[in-house]
């Protein structure tokens, strides 16, 4: 396992489509354990396989807390549903924050690291985290989607749950 570089924005593999994952194999592991030492080494919550530079379907979600790390190869949304306005930030995007309208529930199909499908839901920030990360994986960067940009001498005045790390 190692710490990666994190690509940051205006690299083009963060703006572009990423493609299917096909080989379940040794390499993929490696980059799943990876990802999660450079998540985790930069104080985030998500990050997805082109903000280390590969241009492929693959994510992680960390919501800590001990839950499980969401690993997700080859994700599909297949439901969304409500609406929330949240302060966002982005590891490829150093020091910008913003606020960003995206769905409350998310139900998505994936993989895991050894091709087996699953399906997984979630509500709130932990739906944010997988949609942010998903949008990474379809070359939508976070502040494409910014209502209102905010400033880091607001933090004092936004709930510090809402900024427990930063999404990739």
């Amino acid at each position: 396992m190692a710490i990666r570089e994190i690509v940051e924005h205006p690299a083009s593999v963060l703006q572009q489509k990423c493609k299917e994952v096909v080989k379940f194999d040794k390499k993929l592991a490696k980059l799943l354990d990876d990802m999660h030492d450079t998540m985790v080494a930069a104080d985030g919550i998500g990050l997805a396989a082109p903000q280390v530079g590969e241009a492929i379907r693959v994510a992680i979600v960390d919501m800590g807390e001990g839950q499980d790390v969401i690993e997700m190869v080859n994700p599909v949304v297949t439901a969304i549903g409500g609406s929330e306005i949240e302060v966002e930030g982005c590891l490829s995007f150093p020091g910008l924050y913003g606020e960003v309208e995206r769905p409350f529930f998310v139900r998505v199909e994936a993989q895991e690291r050894d091709g087996s499908l699953y399906e997984i839901e979630a509500e709130d920030y932990e739906a944010r985290a997988i949609l942010h990360e998903i949008d990474h994986l379809n070359g939508v960067l976070f502040d494409s989607k910014i209502i209102r940009v905010v400033d880091p001498s607001e933090f004092e005045e936004v709930d510090e749950d809402e900024l427990e790390g930063e999404l990739s």
